[in-house]
């Protein structure tokens, strides 16, 4: 497992029995979402499910990355889900409970990261939603965006030891 060192937090590895908290999770990034349906409890949850097991199938298609989760004070918050390569790291998901968010968590996550890539020489890659308020963080962090498709944005920081060794691709 990587060591990333996040003041406060303690990260491991995401278990079998952690599936519930996992679908939790997820269900609360989609909140906004939900109730903007019209649907009852029943549609959502049946939704959410739907939606929550076609983005864990999805997560197999980095058979390599780290699924760990975020916890503080012995209460997981959030998961922090990376995949390394040679030139860079992948953020593939972080994700935190709406009560947790707004405090620091996330930056001070990103900024371990960040200098985990920093000391291997990599880059740090991102892809987030257009419209997600998450991108002031990540471009107060020093991240770009090299990529818009309209519904997506993928973000790169360079750390100057990582630019020396060519341009961002992964």
């Amino acid at each position: 497992m990587t060591t990333i060192a996040v003041p406060g937090i303690a990260l491991r590895p995401v278990v079998a029995t952690d599936e519930a908290f996992l679908a939790r999770l997820y269900a609360t990034t989609r909140d906004a979402e939900m109730h903007r349906t019209g649907w009852n409890e029943a549609q959502r949850a049946s939704f959410l499910a739907m939606q929550f097991y076609a983005q864990q199938r999805a997560y197999q298609a980095y058979p390599d990355a780290e699924l760990l989760l975020m916890l503080r004070h012995g209460e997981t918050i959030g998961r922090l889900y990376l995949q390394h390569n040679a030139r860079a790291l992948r953020v593939i998901d972080l994700s935190l409970l709406p009560e947790h968010q707004n405090r620091g968590v996330g930056g001070s996550v990103l900024a371990a990261v960040q200098a985990l890539a920093g000391n291997a020489g990599k880059i740090v890659v991102l892809h987030v939603e257009r419209h997600n308020r998450a991108q002031a963080l990540y471009r107060r962090l020093g991240f770009r965006t090299v990529h818009d498709d309209g519904i997506y944005r993928r973000m790169v920081w360079d750390d100057p030891r990582s630019i020396a060794e060519g341009p961002a691709q992964a």
